[in-house]
C-alpha cells in the first residue's frame, strides 16, 4: 500500500456561513467521518497544514486584495462579493491555512515522504481572481500550489487538471499567459462562472497550455471517459509534468444539489486511475455539496491512491 498524505485539520471547520449555504462545515465533517467509518483513515499518512504566508498568497493575489480579506474577517466577517461568497471572523486565517495545506502536502511530495497527497480543505480556491472572490473561493489553493512548486522546488513543468463541475476561472487566469503550467479543465458549460470555453486556449507564451473541455449538463461518466481517454491523457503525457496538481471538486455527482451531471464515486475512482501514472499527484478539494456523495467519492478516490 502506498504512501498517501491527508492534509487536514480541524480549523477547517471554523469558517463559517449563514445557515442553508452549500459550503458548509459539515462537508468535513462527514468527509472525516465516512473515512474512518470506511477505514481509509487509518491507511492515511495525517499532514497538519500550516498558514500560507503573505508572500506565498502575493505569488497569485494583489496586497490589496489579501488586505480587504483579512480586514472584513477582522471586523467581524460579511459579504466579499455579490454572490454567496462570505467571511466569517476566521475566514482570513482559515482560508490562509487552506492555501497553506498543499504547499505542506507539495514538501512532503517532493521530499518522499509520501507518493501523493490529498488536501481536504475549505473554502474551495479555484474561483479566486488575483484581486476578487467568486464562487465561494477566497484565496486560490491551487494556484499558490503551482507557483510555489515552480518558485521554491524549481520545478519546470506542473500540470493542473480541474474536474470540479464549473470552471476553474481564476485557475485559468492565473497561467494563461504561462506554458511552465498546463491547465485543464473540464466542467458543465454552459455554466457558472460563464468561462471555460473551448476558444480558451491561453495567451501569448501560455498560449496552448489551456485545455478547456466544456460538457452538456447530464453529461456521465461515458463522456468523461471518452474525454479523459481521447484528450486529457494524451495532452499530459506530451507535457510531461513534474507534479500533477488536481482541482479535486465532487459536484458533478449525479445527486450534487448544485449541477446537473451524472457521475458516481466509481467515476471519480475510474478517473484517477487513468491520470495517476503520469506523475505524482497532490489534490485538492474544492466543490461537492451532497454530503453523502462528497464522502464517497472522496474515499473512492483516495482508494486508488493507496494502490500499489
Amino acid at each position: 500500500m502506498k504512501s498517501v498524505g491527508f492534509v487536514y485539520d480541524d480549523i477547517f471547520l471554523e469558517h463559517a456561513v449563514p445557515p442553508g449555504h452549500p459550503e458548509r462545515p459539515d462537508r468535513l465533517k462527514r468527509l472525516v467521518g465516512e473515512l474512518k467509518l470506511r477505514g481509509t483513515w487509518g491507511n492515511l499518512r495525517h499532514l497538519s497544514p500550516r498558514p500560507a504566508t503573505e508572500r506565498e498568497l502575493l505569488a497569485v493575489h494583489s496586497k490589496g486584495y489579501i488586505d480587504l480579506v483579512r480586514e472584513i474577517s477582522g471586523q467581524g466577517g460579511g459579504m466579499l462579493d455579490d454572490g454567496d461568497t462570505h467571511a466569517s471572523p476566521k475566514s482570513y486565517e482559515v482560508a490562509t491555512f487552506a492555501a497553506g495545506a498543499i504547499i505542506v502536502g507539495i514538501d512532503a511530495l517532493l521530499a518522499g515522504a509520501v507518493s501523493s497527497a490529498f488536501c481536504a480543505v475549505r473554502p474551495p480556491g479555484h474561483h479566486a481572481e488575483r484581486d476578487k472572490p467568486m464562487g465561494f473561493c477566497l484565496f486560490n489553493t491551487i494556484a499558490v500550489g503551482a507557483l510555489y512548486a515552480l518558485h521554491v522546488h524549481k520545478k519546470r513543468r506542473i500540470a493542473i487538471l480541474d474536474w470540479d463541475v464549473h470552471h476553474g476561472n481564476g485557475t485559468q487566469h492565473s497561467f494563461e499567459e504561462d506554458d511552465r503550467v498546463l491547465y485543464i479543465s473540464l466542467h458543465q458549460y454552459p455554466f457558472y462562472p460563464g468561462t471555460g470555453s473551448r476558444s480558451e486556449r491561453g495567451r501569448g507564451k501560455g498560449l496552448g497550455a489551456t485545455l478547456n473541455i466544456p460538457l452538456p449538463a447530464g453529461t456521465g461518466e461515458e463522456g468523461y471517459s471518452r474525454a479523459f481517454h481521447d484528450e486529457i491523457v494524451p495532452a499530459l503525457t506530451a507535457f510531461s509534468p513534474e507534479v500533477l496538481l488536481i482541482s479535486a471538486g465532487f459536484d458533478a455527482h449525479k445527486d450534487d444539489p448544485l449541477a446537473g451531471m451524472m457521475l458516481t464515486e466509481s467515476s471519480f475512482a475510474s478517473f484517477t486511475e487513468l491520470v495517476r501514472g503520469v506523475a505524482p499527484i497532490v489534490s485538492v478539494l474544492e466543490g461537492g455539496y451532497d454530503l453523502d456523495a462528497l464522502a464517497g467519492s472522496v474515499d473512492a478516490h483516495l482508494r486508488v491512491l493507496l494502490q500499489d
